[in-house]
């Protein structure tokens, strides 16, 4: 059971790491800002991932659990900041 687990985590942080290359890909041909706050966003939601696979998988007598909060809130605050920022443009 433990190894579908470790499965799962790799997944999530691939696609995760998978959604910024394409979100990045696009925003430089299409120069949108909405996209690049997107790649941010993606880029510490990735991070949070691969965090959560060591914490739980790699590393489990360490917890890094304030560590993953903070990127998963710091991922969210950065998109929140890019919808604000393109409401205010409008």
């Amino acid at each position: 059971m433990r190894a579908l687990g470790s499965a799962v985590y790799l997944l999530c942080a691939a696609t995760s790491v998978l959604c910024t290359v394409l979100l990045f890909r696009t925003y430089r041909i299409e120069r949108r800002a909405l996209l690049f706050w997107s790649t941010l966003c993606f880029v510490g939601l990735a991070i949070n991932n691969i965090l959560l696979f060591l914490d739980l998988v790699v590393l489990p007598s360490i917890d890094l659990s304030l560590l993953r909060a903070l990127t998963s809130f710091g991922a969210v605050a950065v998109l929140l900041y890019g919808f604000i920022w393109e409401a205010d443009r409008i």
